[in-house]
């Protein structure tokens, strides 16, 4: 967007008396000091009053051009502002976004960052599809969806992988059942209690932790509730049916209002496991629109997710 003729002569006003040169002023505007002055001279003929004096030293405002310099810089300012506004209009993204996201995290996290998204970007509209199952994007899907967010280890896959959250599994379990069942001291007792846990696609890093030297795989022996949907596991744990090992995204909440009580924590939260969350798409570069949500997931989620700067300052742990 160019400049406008009001803005230019007031920028050369303005630089005349900054500088206190005709010559100064021109160099910068790429002007001879006689095109200047003759412009400072059509300023002052249109305003009816005189805005500077000339000597042979230095150019000095007038008490007029001193008034006047004062209003035509809150313009000149006002003025850069408007063109930035409008120049960031134009370049606003625009268009749709269409995602593919775990439900359980969807409705917890991504939906209510997403609608904080939108009212940042206007012109951009989301296509959200919450799902319990994968989508194949190398496959008949590849063109339906820009994003997809995964959760825990990656398959080997041509698509790219953008980290948003680390991700923190916690041993946790309702106060009735503790009051019933005693509360384990160790993550060597967990085989003596009941439990929960995924079904044959139970996360790797589910019921595994430092013991004796070692990493161990320690987990209860009788499950009581087996099932593929975290949001089942959850509504068993709050039940009392079992010890559980779940995500702090799933049960942050819960663990402050003391609806579960986490379980070997005196230390603080346990490290983030390897894998975490992270959203995919088929290429590096991508659009303008996924790349700005990208950067703004990342921002919203990490490098320590809310969730969890929630449980060490609620919990007084970490």
């Amino acid at each position: 967007m160019q400049s406008d003729p009001l803005s230019e002569q007031f920028r050369l006003f303005l630089d005349t008396l900054d500088t206190g040169s005709f010559s100064a002023a021109g160099r910068l505007h790429g002007l001879t000091p006689s095109t200047v002055a003759r412009r400072i001279d059509a300023l002052e003929n249109s305003l009816g009053c005189q805005l500077v004096s000339r000597s042979t030293h230095a150019i000095k405002p007038t008490t007029a051009g001193q008034v006047f310099a004062e209003r035509a810089r809150r313009i000149v300012q006002e003025l850069q502002l408007v063109r930035a506004e409008v120049t960031s209009l134009q370049n606003a993204p625009r268009g749709r976004i269409r995602i593919d996201a775990p439900a359980p995290f969807g409705r917890r996290h991504l939906a209510p960052a997403l609608a904080e998204f939108l009212q940042i970007y206007p012109e951009v509209d989301i296509q959200l599809r919450l799902i319990d199952s994968f989508v194949d994007l190398r496959g008949e899907h590849l063109g339906e969806v820009d994003l997809v967010l995964r959760i825990g280890p990656l398959a080997d896959t041509r698509l790219v992988a953008t980290p948003l959250a680390p991700m923190v599994r916690v041993v946790c379990a309702s106060p009735d059942y503790l009051a019933r069942r005693g509360v384990p001291l160790n993550v060597s007792e967990l085989p003596t209690h009941d439990g929960l846990d995924w079904d044959a696609l139970a996360p790797p890093h589910a019921w595994r932790f430092e013991h004796d030297g070692k990493r161990q795989l320690l987990r209860p022996r009788r499950m009581r509730m087996i099932a593929n949907n975290a949001e089942a596991l959850l509504s068993g744990t709050l039940a009392g049916l079992g010890i559980a090992h779940l995500p702090t995204w799933l049960i942050g909440d819960h663990l402050l209002r003391g609806d579960l009580l986490p379980l070997f924590c005196e230390h603080g939260l346990p490290p983030p496991e390897p894998s975490g969350i992270y959203a995919l798409r088929l290429t590096r570069e991508g659009d303008s629109r996924s790349r700005l949500l990208l950067e703004f997931l990342k921002s919203r989620f990490g490098p320590v997710p809310p969730w969890d700067q929630a449980l060490q300052s609620g919990l007084g742990v970490g």
